[in-house]
């Protein structure tokens, strides 16, 4: 091997590892004035390092009469969580405040409006169970879903 090759050999070999390359993956789901998300499943591929989930409320009524939000959770969690927050306000998005078992969520929209959330997958576990829920009072008992992730 000529020396020059060897240098560049060694060379390589003090450079930092290339960093994994970022993927965002986005996720559309609709709530409506029946209560009701537009999917019971969402999917989040395995490679997606983060994801830009839209909630969009296609119903007319307003947020303090029917509105709607998207909220993750460990499915474990999910009970414990949709009940503490019955005890918050609209402000709060009806969530306990800073609860760490809360691993995403939007703020509380009425008809017609649309919001987004974006979060790391690094805070999920591939084949983890995951629920998500509206967790306006009375809605997370019909509104709820899973989210496959991996």
């Amino acid at each position: 091997m000529k020396r020059s090759s060897l240098l560049l050999l060694a060379l390589a070999g003090l450079l930092p590892a290339a960093p994994a390359l970022a993927r965002t993956c986005a996720v559309t789901i609709e709530s409506n004035d029946r209560m009701q998300f537009s999917v019971p499943q969402i999917r989040v591929a395995a490679d997606c390092t983060q994801v830009d989930l839209t909630l969009k409320h296609t119903g007319r009524m307003p947020a303090t009469a029917m509105g709607h939000n998207w909220v993750l959770t460990r499915t474990p969690d999910f009970q414990q969580v949709a009940t503490a927050g019955m005890r918050s306000t609209l402000a709060d998005s009806y969530l306990p405040k800073n609860d760490a078992r809360v691993i995403a969520f939007t703020p509380v929209i009425g008809g017609g409006q649309t919001t987004q959330v974006r979060f790391a997958t690094s805070k999920l576990t591939r084949g983890g169970d995951y629920t998500f829920f509206c967790s306006f009072p009375g809605h997370w008992g019909m509104m709820k879903g899973k989210l496959v992730f991996g």
